[in-house]
């Protein structure tokens, strides 16, 4: 089973693509190859092959780099399933995690991410939690961004470690994790991936 990410940047005609385009292909280049693995599209889309396992860390991982830039967000529909068709790029390939993901982008109206498997249980006890972890995530700020995304990126580093990094006190990254819910995401994600252990 693969992860399929599907996504476009949410309000990019606001900002021109120099500014936010590095920030995309850094975020996608640490999860594969392009085209291989991930490609960018039509401007402001992109399409994103992972683990099933890290499918939902790189969604949030992918949120947290474009955020940086203010008014920018990311919509992604995360699709599980089966690869039938390997092609050279991406965008070529086929197969249900393919199909999920295009289905869930399709979806997406008011929710910014969304997942879709073959197992409606599963996916419903998902998104029930993406839409409540959503409530914080929608709102992080430029600076709430950059920090989630160097936790995200630096996972054996401790806060103090963190803020040498970020060139911030160690009081504003608890605040910034703190506020940007990142425990609680955090623990999303282990639940996640316990749940996909069992289907």
């Amino acid at each position: 089973m693969i992860a399929i990410l599907t996504g476009d940047i949410k309000n990019s005609s606001e900002h021109k693509a120099s500014t936010w385009l590095p920030l995309l292909k850094g975020v996608l280049s640490q999860y594969g190859q392009e085209p291989k693995d991930w490609e960018i599209y039509r401007g402001d889309s992109f399409q994103l092959q992972t683990t099933a396992e890290t499918a939902l860390q790189a969604a949030i991982h992918i949120k947290a780099s474009i955020k940086q830039i203010r008014p920018l967000d990311v919509r992604i529909g995360i699709g599980l399933g089966e690869k039938n068709y390997d092609a050279p790029k991406i965008t070529e390939s086929n197969g249900p995690a393919f199909v999920h993901s295009g289905e869930c982008f399709e979806r997406l109206k008011k929710q910014n991410l969304g997942l879709q498997t073959s197992n409606e249980t599963f996916d419903g006890h998902i998104n029930l939690l993406l839409e409540l972890a959503l409530l914080t995530m929608d709102d992080w700020t430029p600076a709430i961004s950059k920090t989630v995304k160097y936790a995200i990126e630096n996972p054996k580093l401790n806060q103090k470690e963190l803020a040498a990094l970020l060139n911030k006190s160690q009081g504003n990254i608890s605040e910034e994790l703190n506020k940007a819910g990142f425990d609680e995401v955090q623990k999303m994600i282990h639940f996640y991936k316990a749940q996909l252990a069992q289907l």
